[in-house]
């Protein structure tokens, strides 16, 4: 019976190809446009502007403080009550877009108020404007800092963007969901899910060890 279950999961595995490929797709975009939204906001929250730092404390403590699957839902269920309706890749890339942005907005932020201020002083002094400064002094030294976790933090959301199959999104978790109801052996089928998961995130998970050794060389040798 075992071998026959896994003859049945290897004739699905061209499915689980493509639910690899909408996870890939789903994690790729939202990362990039997270990546975006949340170094613009973590430069605004390290800047510490008053005005829009209440703002961004608002958007990130609540993006941070409540569960992912209930921020999906809202985007999903809850917008198309107030006249926005949305497909479900397009709520899914939101969703894991926001929920992305605010994690590396904490990131970005934490990674600039480490760098000393005399650096900050030494940049305005030689005439540098406030984008000068971020980008020829403070954030090529912020890097070392902000890298390894980010690269984690993608390791992360990669993981949490299968909370996304709850609302259509025919990606590997939701593949896995299908197949065990034909294939009822749930070690093996989301043994495979597991797999392929591991199969995105390990690239990952070695860049960001791989950084966090080089940082701590580079610290270690000062």
């Amino acid at each position: 019976m075992w071998f026959y279950y896994l003859q049945q999961l290897v004739q699905t595995f061209p499915f689980f190809l493509k639910g690899l490929w909408m996870t890939v797709a789903v994690s790729g975009l939202s990362l990039l446009m997270g990546t975006i939204l949340g170094a613009a906001a973590g430069m605004v929250r390290a800047s510490r502007v008053p005005a829009l730092g209440k703002l961004l404390f608002v958007y990130v403590d609540s993006m941070r403080g409540t569960p992912f699957l209930v921020q999906v839902f809202i985007i999903f269920f809850i917008l198309p009550e107030w006249g926005l309706h949305l497909e479900a890749f397009t709520a899914a890339v939101i969703s894991l877009t926001l929920y992305a942005g605010a994690y590396i907005c904490e990131i970005v932020a934490g990674g600039i108020l480490a760098v000393p201020p005399g650096q900050w002083e030494a940049a305005k002094a030689s005439g540098l404007n406030w984008i000068q400064c971020m980008h020829y002094v403070i954030m090529p030294q912020a890097m070392k800092t902000i890298l390894p976790p980010l690269v984690g933090q993608y390791v992360l959301l990669i993981k949490d963007s299968s909370v996304v199959s709850v609302i259509g999104v025919t990606d590997v978790t939701r593949v896995g969901w299908f197949t065990v109801q034909r294939i009822p052996e749930g070690l093996m089928v989301f043994g495979l899910v597991g797999l392929l998961y591991f199969v995105v995130c390990y690239p990952l998970i070695h860049l960001a060890n791989h950084l966090e050794k080089k940082l701590h060389t580079d610290f270690a040798g000062l």
